[in-house]
């Protein structure tokens, strides 16, 4: 293996250990996130499109659109388009909202740790208090940086989602 990987996987370990066991947690909600987010990603340039069209050619093959019964069916086409349009958006807003809270609980327990040094050495140990402090700023840094990563992330797809929602009531048209 190259030594650059080896100084890199070196790093991410050290960092981990600063950051104590929460930044763990954060590493998993932030996979998590991310693979919802581009699971979204992908969907709109791909599978969207063929679900787009097979709703629209639904529609379209009916000879009749003006009756009840057909509004009921314009309605059931758009709202099984709008499920697959916006699933998983609440969870990427959820685990959005959770990370700043995981960092908040690294900063308490990063501050337990300080608290604990001040109580046994007297607040002679320096180090000590150091790597507490490292435990609290470490995790409540990185809970804030998935969190504004993923707000981002989310404006995009909640715009997409809006105009794909938008688009698909226009398209099913009543007229014939």
């Amino acid at each position: 293996m190259p030594l650059f990987l080896l100084d890199i996987f070196e790093n991410i370990g050290a960092f981990f250990t600063r950051g104590g066991p929460v930044l763990i947690v954060i590493a998993v909600v932030t996979f998590i996130l991310w693979s919802l987010i581009f699971e979204r990603i992908f969907y709109f340039n791909g599978q969207y499109k063929r679900d787009f069209n097979k709703a629209l050619s639904d529609w379209e093959g009916r000879e009749e659109r003006r009756s009840w019964g057909a509004t009921v069916i314009r309605e059931k086409i758009i709202s099984e388009t709008r499920l697959k349009i916006n699933q998983n958006m609440d969870m990427i807003k959820t685990l959005i909202a959770v990370c700043p809270f995981f960092g908040l609980l690294g900063t308490v327990t990063g501050m337990i740790e300080v608290f604990s040094a001040l109580a046994i050495t007297g607040g002679g140990d320096a180090k000590a208090m150091a790597g507490g402090v490292s435990r609290a700023t470490v995790p409540t840094m990185a809970g804030m940086v998935v969190a504004l990563s993923g707000v981002f992330a989310n404006m995009y797809l909640t715009s997409v989602n809006k105009r794909e929602n938008s688009l698909i009531n226009e398209r099913l048209t009543m007229d014939h």
